[in-house]
């Protein structure tokens, strides 16, 4: 029996399939991290935009936005 799990450990090792779903796991990670954080940064400063615009709009007509 120990030297079957011996065996098997030693193919584990030397197999490397899931290492690559692993990288792919990770770089996936990173991109889904860095466009969220993207696209909060962006919504801030088109906020920001849009309500600056919408006192513009305030400031010269009666209606308002």
């Amino acid at each position: 029996m120990r030297i079957s799990l011996m065996k098997k450990l030693r193919s584990f090792r030397s197999n490397d399939e899931g290492v690559t779903l692993v990288e792919y796991g990770i770089a996936l990670v990173l991109a889904v991290t860095v466009g969220t954080s993207t696209l909060l940064l962006l919504a801030g400063d088109v906020t920001g935009q849009m309500d600056a615009a919408c006192d513009a709009i305030n400031a010269t007509t009666a209606t308002g936005c």
